[in-house]
């Protein structure tokens, strides 16, 4: 068990289907984090942008990207994580994948596909639930408009961190920012919300604004607006533990039948 978490999130532009460009621009950002790290964090679609042309960019779990992060997880032992689309049979996913030294720790695939940009239409809705542990943290993995909907990230498993990786716009961003916090007072978890910046191929911008907060809501750490920006934060497992039995909120929770 490790009493303290230490999570880097990497806001970043993104190079428009390029996961070659991409890969290396990341690997020049990884040299900037230090030895302390646990989990380090990509933003959603980070090979690619938000892009629809799924069939065209899709990867296999065995392709060059997953083989990627766990080179990098090797070299800096880390789990590194982050969501981009992947192959699964017949179907294609927006998923989020965490990768560690040994390979495959966990993967989400996205629930929520976001209609407004047909994402729907080129991706396959996932079904499974993103959670699992690693030393000795419960992880909730979710991706960008899952945002919107709090009883599908609602605290019932007894979570402690709940993740969120997005391409979130700038017209949009004060709903990032609001409900990332109720997203951690409701749930009585540590949040952390990871939105890319710059500009896509559909000419949208993406403003960061990406942050971490206590489970009070308490903003921890915060990125830059506009601009690329490396977030770190330690999370401690006890005081989360200590403000849970003093706020018992979470024992007067719903219970929902999610998964």
């Amino acid at each position: 068990m490790n009493a303290k978490l230490n999570v880097v999130a990497l806001q970043i532009s993104l190079f428009w289907e390029n996961s070659l460009k991409n890969r290396s621009f990341i690997d020049n950002q990884l040299r900037k984090i230090d030895d302390q790290a646990d989990i380090v964090l990509l933003p959603e679609m980070f090979t690619t942008g938000f892009t629809m042309k799924a069939k065209e960019v899709a990867e296999e779990m065995d392709g060059p990207t997953i083989r990627w992060m766990q080179e990098c997880a090797i070299k800096l032992d880390i789990l590194i994580g982050g969501s981009l689309a992947i192959r699964d049979e017949d179907k294609i996913f927006n998923r989020f994948v965490m990768i560690g030294n040994e390979g495959l720790v966990a993967h989400y695939d996205k629930r929520h596909l976001f209609t407004l940009g047909q994402e729907d239409k080129y991706y396959s809705r996932g079904t499974n639930s993103g959670l699992f542990k690693y030393k000795g943290w419960k992880i909730c993995l979710r991706i960008c408009y899952d945002l919107r909907f709090p009883v599908w990230s609602s605290n019932t498993e007894d979570y402690d961190l709940l993740i969120f990786v997005a391409n979130w716009p700038a017209p949009r961003i004060n709903a990032w920012d609001s409900l990332l916090k109720a997203r951690a007072i409701e749930n009585m978890s540590y949040v952390v919300g990871l939105n890319r910046v710059g500009t896509d191929n559909n000419g949208l911008d993406y403003p960061g604004r990406s942050a971490i907060y206590d489970p009070l809501g308490n903003q921890i750490s915060e990125g830059a607006s506009t601009s690329e920006d490396l977030l770190t934060a330690e999370l401690d497992f006890l005081d989360l533990q200590v403000l849970r039995k003093q706020l018992n909120f979470l024992n007067d929770r719903d219970n929902f039948d999610l998964y």
